[in-house]
């Protein structure tokens, strides 16, 4: 009974450093966005099995995201980072993203049945 408590502490040993070492690829790519886009904050959204999703909002409103394994890494990443992380994407926070017209017409050919020239 001994070596299984062992077995079962060195894979969650294993499976925390593991998830330290992602967290830490992804705060080190949030602040990458961050340097090129004049600062970011976010948002953490849950994806359902897939983990969750940081959306990030730079300074001058370029936007991106980063897909993390579990909300736990998603959360421990945006604290290393240091980045404000809002509750939710609306109000003041969603009015920073600015758009351009590949989104415009992308969204305008899901609405309407295809994208351009469709």
């Amino acid at each position: 009974m001994g070596d299984t408590k062992q077995v079962d502490e060195g894979a969650g040993a294993k499976q925390a450093a593991k998830a330290e070492r992602r967290a830490a690829r992804l705060a080190k790519e949030i602040n990458a966005f961050a340097k090129a886009h004049g600062g970011a904050e976010g948002h953490v959204a849950y994806i359902g099995r897939r983990g969750a999703r940081i959306v990030l909002v730079g300074g001058d409103g370029g936007w991106g995201d980063l897909v993390a394994p579990t909300y736990a890494v998603a959360e421990k990443a945006v604290q290393k980072a240091g980045i404000t992380v809002h509750e939710a994407f609306e109000g003041e926070f969603a009015g920073k993203v600015k758009t351009g017209t590949y989104e415009w017409t992308r969204m305008a050919g899901i609405q309407l049945g295809g994208g351009r020239g469709a």
